[in-house]
């Protein structure tokens, strides 16, 4: 996208104008009102443009989700293997430093993609991943929260990822059939051993995070969320007050389907993509919101990072 179209000419958008959002899926309604998207470079001290993962390892709020680098059904390599390896070159040079992967997309594919292309890696470039999903076949997901499986789960990626260390390990899936306190109890002995730096949790309600930290600090939840979708509005609501990284996934719907008239005609009032509408909503609605777009096309991830050039400005914007 280009500075003409986020120089935030035209007219705005307001709270008012957005009014229809519902919680539970529902999606916006325009109602008319008065300007607060507009072009804007600098954060403001109460939406800061960068969030300190556990305290201490800081990252841009804006990251980049490594699942589509693979190919249908998030299964095997990608068709454009050279353009997956573009992605992640020009990812680095949009001043992306949080990539998030899983050895289940692919499986395996992502991660050996992303240090075939990016190793050695920026100093500053902290790469995410997960483990405790298994993948039968395409499009298919098993849980296996198994302690032997998931400390096989976290060298494995060490050793695709050409890493020493794991700044930010998730535990993709809580397994119904393994206490919570087994898996996470083998993560922990994973850090304790020096192989991950924090640790994360997927896919979880406030209760199972409050169980989670018994066990072991949580730096991070990953859940479902979007404009569209706000079944985890207190999952949020529990990460800032406890100051843990939020990392929607599908932020703007997941193979990029969020659709809708009324936001159609708001970005084209701002002159930007629905994308970047909702993109800039997720980073302005909350100060530990760490949306992850994932795409296998340059021009989306232009796109996607376009939205850190707008910005909500009304306060009490929901």
């Amino acid at each position: 996208m280009n500075d003409e179209k986020t120089n935030g000419s035209g007219p705005g958008l307001s709270r008012r104008r957005f009014v229809g959002l519902t919680i539970g899926g529902g999606a916006a309604v325009l109602a008319g009102g008065s300007t607060i998207l507009r072009a804007a470079t600098a954060a403001t001290a109460e939406n800061p443009s960068t969030f300190k993962i556990g305290g201490d390892l800081e990252v841009n709020r804006l990251g980049f989700g490594g699942m589509r680098l693979t190919g249908p059904g998030i299964w095997g390599w990608p068709k454009d293997r050279d353009e997956a390896k573009k992605v992640l070159r020009r990812t680095v040079e949009l001043g992306v430093n949080l990539i998030d992967t899983a050895d289940a997309y692919g499986p395996e594919t992502s991660e050996l993609l992303i240090a075939e292309t990016l190793y050695p890696y920026p100093k500053d470039l902290v790469i995410a991943t997960k483990g405790g999903n298994t993948r039968p076949g395409p499009d298919q997901w098993v849980p296996d929260g198994r302690p032997e499986y998931l400390k096989k789960c976290v060298d494995a990626s060490l050793k695709r990822l050409r890493l020493e260390r794991i700044e930010l390990y998730q535990l993709h899936r809580v397994d119904p059939k393994v206490p919570m306190e087994d898996s996470l109890g083998a993560l922990k002995e994973m850090r304790d051993a020096g192989k991950i730096r924090h640790l994360g949790l997927s896919e979880v309600d406030t209760e199972e995070i409050a169980r989670a930290r018994k066990i072991v600090p949580i730096a991070t939840v990953q859940n479902r969320y979007n404009l569209a979708d706000r079944k985890w509005e207190n999952v949020l609501r529990y990460c800032e007050k406890e100051r843990l990284g939020f990392m929607p996934w599908a932020p703007v719907g997941g193979n990029r389907s969020l659709k809708d008239s009324a936001l159609d005609k708001v970005a084209q009032e701002q002159k930007a993509s629905v994308y970047q509408i909702a993109i800039a909503w997720l980073l302005a609605h909350s100060p530990v919101m760490l949306p992850i777009p994932g795409t296998s096309s340059v021009a989306h991830l232009e796109e996607n990072e376009g939205a850190r050039k707008l910005k909500l400005t009304d306060d009490a914007f929901v």
